[in-house]
């Protein structure tokens, strides 16, 4: 089962990203897919739901309207911790009162996850398996419950990650064309990649392989488009060495053949000024929306 399968169809699933963009990915899904079937939807904070909702902005998933409304709400990092102070049991007993709430208010479901690395150090006492079990148990016994548990390689030991495997029924993951940790490429299409992260020195020549090796795909299948679309939506940064090797892939392009950029943040978007990329008649370059702009897109 593929990783959005998993996301929208396990009740109760684990997964263990490889990058920071890997956890933001999924976990923007995983959240997007809650919002859209008009479920209610938790994120249990811990110093991370700010990339979190950037992530829902950069994939245009309106978040301002479902905060207002309170479909989607941010648990504060002192309920999240205070919830590993706390026995299993009175857990339990407020899980399930998030879900009579979600019921109540006449919502499709209820959905959760978050960052929850905080539980990893026994400040109780106890271990955080004790703490699944009863979410586990939760889930089971509401239809309409589905939780995403996160444990990133950056905030778990590899022998609290293989722990807390053991006691999933499922794992989703989200594969990635390239992930070094700090740029994470994942295949969209032919001729399509989104690029999150961050371009220097360390990962540039990744970025005239992808280019070329697309052009030649596009190139040899037969009714391909005439693009090469590269999302940079959830680029944060590339230095200027790699903005001119993807102007210079771009100006190496047939008359045919684009290299559209869609998403440019502006930050970006004046890197690549620096480096003529208005004068490269092969390349198209599409800025990222005013803030607020994502809000008027359809979820879907």
């Amino acid at each position: 089962m593929g990783a959005t399968d998993e996301l929208t169809s396990a009740d109760h699933a684990c997964a263990v990203p490889v990058s920071d963009e890997e956890l933001w990915e999924l976990t923007a899904a995983f959240l997007a897919a809650g919002l859209a079937r008009g479920e209610k939807v938790y994120y249990f904070d811990d110093g991370t739901s700010d990339a979190v909702l950037e992530r829902l902005l950069d994939d245009r998933v309106a978040v301002a309207d479902p905060l207002r409304r309170g479909q989607l709400e941010i648990v504060s990092s002192d309920v999240t911790r205070g919830a590993f102070h706390a026995p299993p049991p009175a857990v339990q007993e407020l899980l399930n009162s998030y879900i009579d709430l979600s019921e109540r208010d006449g919502w499709a479901g209820f959905r959760m996850t978050g960052q929850l690395s905080y539980g990893a150090a026994r400040p109780a006492g106890i271990p955080l398996s004790s703490y699944d079990a009863v979410l586990d148990e939760v889930v089971r016994k509401r239809d309409s419950a589905r939780a995403l548990c996160l444990y990133d390689r950056t905030r778990y030991t590899d022998d609290q990650i293989e722990e807390m495997r053991a006691v999933h029924r499922a794992e989703v993951a989200a594969p990635a064309a390239y992930d070094d940790g700090l740029l994470r490429i994942t295949r969209t299409g032919l001729g399509r990649a989104r690029l999150a992260g961050e371009i220097d020195h360390s990962n540039r020549p990744m970025i005239t392989t992808l280019l070329l090796g697309d052009l030649d795909k596009v190139l040899r299948a037969p009714n391909a488009p005439n693009d090469i679309v590269l999302n940079l939506a959830s680029l944060r940064f590339l230095d200027v060495t790699a903005a001119v090797s993807v102007v210079q892939a771009a100006e190496g392009f047939p008359d045919t053949h684009r290299l559209v950029l869609t998403g440019v943040r502006p930050r970006v978007q004046r890197v690549f000024d620096r480096c003529g990329a208005a004068f490269a008649r092969q390349l198209s370059i599409e800025e990222l929306p005013e803030p607020g702009a994502a809000e008027e897109a359809d979820p879907e």
